[in-house]
């Protein structure tokens, strides 16, 4: 008997990098997808990757050329395919691309901008979001102050909020105004709503957040809304 690992039918399709686990399921559900020549319907059936022949729509599918790009985001749009409430989602911003199927690596919300990672290669994107070894994320944030060297040391020390210990790798002050300024945060890892949280513990408000770098990545030159495909090297760069 084999000692291949065993995993759910829906997810080997996905690692595929032709499509989510979500949609994988989908397929499985319309009775699309076969496992030896048998329709299958549960998409956590285990199969063995490399060993079960799996066909989805007749034909045995062979993995997409992994691929990655980078888009700046603009603020208002939610990072998901599909939104549940009908709000513009980041796939507008390829409406006219012919793309192959791919996710986002990483969030940034609604209210957020800037630098925001899409993929077909589920094993690079969990190399770029895992917190104790993927790259620093830097962000440019304007706030609704002026900031002293305790808010930055308070930054860089962390704040407790939900349970949980938030902090910045590094901050500090970009430029200021009368009555407001542009922090440069780095961040070694991306909890939900992070930075926002670590000011509003402080009692400071965000104004603007845009994220600027992913590790030696820049968002450079790059207009809003717009994207390109990352080189090979930029990939293994991160």
């Amino acid at each position: 008997m084999s000692n291949a690992p065993r995993h759910g039918v829906a997810r080997v399709i996905s690692k595929l990098g032709i499509g989510s686990r979500t949609q994988a399921a989908q397929w499985v559900s319309e009775g699309r997808v076969r496992v030896n020549g048998r329709v299958v319907r549960d998409a956590e059936l285990p199969v063995r990757q490399g060993l079960d022949r799996i066909d989805v729509d007749g034909k045995e599918p062979a993995p997409a050329t992994r691929v990655a790009l980078m888009l700046n985001k603009p603020r208002g749009l939610v990072t998901t395919v599909k939104d549940e409430k009908g709000r513009a989602t980041v796939y507008s911003c390829f409406a006219d691309a012919a793309l192959p199927w791919l996710a986002p690596v990483g969030r940034l919300d609604k209210a957020s901008e800037g630098l925001l990672l899409f993929s077909n290669d589920p094993a690079w994107a969990a190399r770029i979001t895992d917190p104790s070894s993927g790259p620093a994320k830097t962000y440019h944030v304007q706030i609704d102050r002026l900031p002293d060297a305790a808010m930055l040391a308070a930054l860089e020390h962390g704040v407790f909020s939900n349970g949980e210990h938030l902090k910045a790798r590094s901050a500090h002050c970009l430029r200021s105004g009368d009555k407001n300024a542009w922090l440069e945060i780095v961040l070694d890892e991306g909890r939900n709503r992070q930075i926002r949280r670590l000011l509003e513990a402080l009692d400071v408000s965000v104004l603007r957040l845009v994220r600027v770098a992913v590790g030696p990545l820049t968002l450079g030159t790059l207009a809003k809304g717009q994207w390109r495909m990352l080189t090979r090297k930029e990939m293994e760069s991160l």
